[in-house]
């Protein structure tokens, strides 16, 4: 399916928690001096403005980035990932938004390598634009990349960090996610794997974080943030979760000092809360 345009969501609450994690797991990959990749299955168009387009009709950043811009009082794991949003405001004006590629591109050594899937013809157009000249450090496929990643795994570096968040209007994509994981540990156990994904009052979406908990690793992370309560009708996300393989022993204590402040910070009724569980090595 093609019809998703991340450009409406740019910003949002679910963009503010993959971001946040995005950003700590590819600090936790930097600290040792060797190389790593970043994979990426549905890459988007890379970058988005705040203030016109498809980003301005819903204006959902308004209630997600939108809300940290101004704060002096943000949880220390939350500043990195915000010095990422502010890099592309200079000018201290909310205007443009990053997607995932472009977060790992500013996050990442000049020695990382950057490999993005993105299906959808216009968004790769953007995406390549938003990466001209820079083939050496960032090859950009028109392909499915549930697929595309089987051909790059293991990696030479044997490192990466692999993001998997299709927009699950397909509903195969709830099937697709874990078998895509289980393939990809078998050609790299030891790779550090992102499932996003949202939350939604569907069997499907109850059901992948219990399915991704029975993949063959010794360590996982769980994390969901809720900004309301469920709608009345049974519609509409009312919020979203990370679930990482093998996540830097760090990352649980992290979260649990930062997601009081966070889900305070974006709710948007009294619905609002958060979760999060892990099994360790």
């Amino acid at each position: 399916m093609l019809s998703y345009r991340h450009a409406f969501h740019a910003g949002n609450h679910a963009d503010v928690l993959k971001h946040l994690i995005e950003v700590l797991l590819l600090q936790h990959l930097a600290l040792k001096d060797t190389p790593f990749w970043y994979v990426d299955t549905h890459a988007g168009a890379g970058l988005y403005a705040l203030d016109d387009g498809f980003a301005s009709k819903n204006a959902e950043f308004e209630s997600g980035i939108a809300r940290l811009w101004q704060r002096d009082d943000l949880p220390e794991a939350l500043a990195p990932y915000l010095a990422v949003i502010r890099s592309f405001n200079p000018d201290g004006r909310l205007t443009r938004y990053p997607g995932s590629p472009l977060v790992a591109d500013r996050t990442m050594a000049a020695n990382g390598k950057l490999r993005l899937f993105e299906l959808h013809p216009s968004d790769h157009r953007i995406l390549q634009d938003n990466f001209a000249g820079r083939h050496r450090r960032c090859q950009i496929q028109c392909t499915d990349g549930f697929e595309g990643i089987k051909a790059i795994l293991p990696p030479p570096p044997r490192r990466a960090l692999v993001l998997i968040d299709p927009p699950y209007e397909d509903k195969k994509d709830y099937q697709r996610v874990p078998a895509a994981l289980r393939e990809g540990l078998k050609r790299f156990a030891t790779g550090v794997y992102a499932v996003w994904y949202p939350l939604l009052q569907r069997a499907e979406m109850r059901e992948l974080p219990e399915a991704l908990k029975k993949l063959p690793v010794s360590s996982w992370l769980d994390v969901t943030l809720s900004v309301q309560h469920p709608s009345s009708d049974g519609f509409g996300m009312h919020g979203s979760g990370m679930f990482i393989l093998n996540p830097p022993w760090t990352l649980a204590k992290t979260l649990e000092a930062t997601l009081p402040w966070l889900s305070q910070t974006l709710a948007q009724d009294t619905g609002a809360g958060y979760t999060l569980r892990y099994q360790a090595d």
